[in-house]
């Protein structure tokens, strides 16, 4: 069955490939055959990222979305969550999920026990979905107490915040300008960034 391998880490200094090794053993025990990967450094809490996008625009009716932990696909609000659910639905994907057997039913053919144990699939993912957002915002709320904690002790304090790496902004810049009708993903390439970075770019530049 074709497979789509969807691999996500939050920041830079994590590895989104880290779970490719993992993902593409369980695709060839399982006899899967693997059609694309799409991996990217973006947060979970985002819908619209564009590796994401990419694979479900290319993803065919009864092909497999694979992903390492549900938390990979989704930190997202619960209404992002219902849209990328009935995205994925109306796709015609099925979703495994590498630490999750009950979602391993789904490379298996339409049986009466593969329809009840994805009545119950579907509801596993749906707790591991609300129990990332949760984890999500209690990390968010860490940060912001803390934040406020090291004000609280020091008045004059102010967060140093992350740069802009100017001669990556520049590169990016300079591809846009020069090749407008370049996709995100081949200034990436050039530019030796995420195609993220390209995305806020891109957005900053045409707010400017």
């Amino acid at each position: 069955m074709n497979t789509h391998l969807y691999l996500r880490a939050s920041t830079k200094d994590q590895d989104a490939n880290r779970a490719r090794v993992t993902l593409e053993s369980f695709a060839i025990e399982k006899g899967l055959n693997i059609v694309g990967v799409y991996a990217e450094n973006i947060s979970g809490t985002k819908l619209l990222r564009p590796e994401l996008m990419r694979l479900l625009d290319a993803a065919l009716p009864g092909e497999l979305l694979l992903v390492e932990s549900v938390d990979r696909l989704s930190r997202l609000s619960q209404a992002d969550w219902d849209t990328l659910k009935a995205t994925i639905k109306a796709k015609g994907l099925r979703l495994v999920v590498a630490d999750l057997p009950t979602s391993h039913k789904m490379i298996e053919g339409d049986s009466i026990d593969v329809a009840i144990m994805r009545v119950i699939n579907d509801m596993l993912i749906e707790l591991m979905a609300t129990m990332a957002r949760l984890d999500q915002v209690k990390r968010v709320e860490r940060i912001r107490q803390g934040l406020e904690n090291k004000r609280a002790a020091e008045p004059e304090w102010r967060p140093t915040g992350k740069g802009r790496n100017a001669a990556k902004w520049e590169a990016v810049q300079r591809l846009m300008e020069k090749h407008p009708k370049m996709s995100a993903d081949d200034v990436a390439t050039l530019a030796k960034c995420g195609v993220a970075t390209v995305y806020r770019i891109r957005r900053e530049l045409s707010q400017a």
